[in-house]
Parts: structure tokens; C-alpha cells; sequence
């Protein structure tokens, strides 16, 4: 048997670049640019948010991903709009950055059924039985006969 020599050279560099990502990675997340908190709302629901403190201004990247309403106390109402996501920026009294989050807006999973036939699809909102329900996404048709009649019948209700 014959003795095979190794070299801890490659190894030693390798774990010292493997160090330096650790705590150049250790040093972003405490960093106020690093990693940033996210809010998630589904689709057409809304999620209650405290704001920090001194925060005199709201502003959302895309409103066409979510809307927020900003109530008494420091409280936000957050409203997904669209699948996405997009950020969410307060800032204090003189301008300056207090917080910036993500805002991911995603589809609801629970009581939600997708009928797919080739490239056509159809929602059914199923609680407990199945009814046609509308999300982004659908085909035109099964949209625009579903999306009709709930406009029909909400103008109906309304007097309109």
C-alpha cells in the first residue's frame, strides 16, 4: 500500500472564504439596508399593521399590488390588490427613512378550487360548497360572465 499525501491548502482557503461570507452575511443583516421585514395578504383581503413610531408618511412602490389606509394610532390597513410584490416605505416628519418593508400580495390557498381545462381557467371559492368565484388569472370568459353578474347583482342591491 502506497501512502497518498493531501494538501490542507485548498481546504484551509476554503473555509476561510466560507468565514468571510459568514460574517459579511452577519453584517448585512444588521446593517438598515440588509434583509427587510415582509408583510403577506392575500388577494381582495386586508391585514391589519402597527407602524413605528414618528411615521408621517406612507408610501407604497406599486398601489396596483396593494393599497394601505392609514388609521388613528398608528395603525395600517393593508390591501392586496394584485399578485406581486412591492415595497412599503415610512417615513418621520422631516422625510427621513424610518422603516422600508416588503409587501407580497399571493393568492389564497384554503377553500379554493381550480378547474383547468388546456389553457382555459375557472376559480370556485368552496365554503363549504363550490361557488364560481373570479381571481386574476382566469380566462376571459369564465371572468367577464362572473365578474358581470356580481356587478350586475351588487347594482341591483344598491339601487343603481
Amino acid at each position: 500500500m502506497s501512502a497518498r499525501r493531501f494538501s490542507l491548502r485548498p481546504l484551509a482557503g476554503l473555509c476561510g472564504a466560507a468565514l468571510a461570507l459568514f460574517i459579511l452575511g452577519r453584517a448585512a443583516a444588521a446593517a438598515p439596508n440588509g434583509p427587510r421585514d415582509t408583510v403577506t395578504v392575500m388577494i381582495d383581503h386586508a391585514k391589519v399593521v402597527r407602524l413605528p413610531e414618528r411615521t408621517q408618511t406612507v408610501i407604497v412602490g406599486n398601489p396596483i399590488i396593494a393599497d394601505v389606509t392609514v388609521q388613528k394610532n398608528g395603525v395600517m390597513v393593508v390591501t392586496g390588490k394584485s399578485y406581486g410584490v412591492t415595497n412599503l416605505i415610512a417615513l418621520d416628519g422631516a422625510g427621513g427613512l424610518i422603516a422600508e418593508s416588503l409587501i407580497s400580495v399571493q393568492a389564497p390557498t384554503e377553500t379554493l378550487v381550480t378547474v383547468q381545462r388546456g389553457l382555459e381557467r375557472e376559480s370556485y371559492s368552496c365554503t363549504p360548497s363550490c361557488q364560481p368565484s373570479i381571481l386574476l388569472g382566469d380566462s376571459k370568459k369564465h371572468f367577464d360572465d362572473i365578474g358581470g353578474q356580481a356587478t350586475q347583482r351588487n347594482s341591483l342591491a344598491t339601487g343603481r
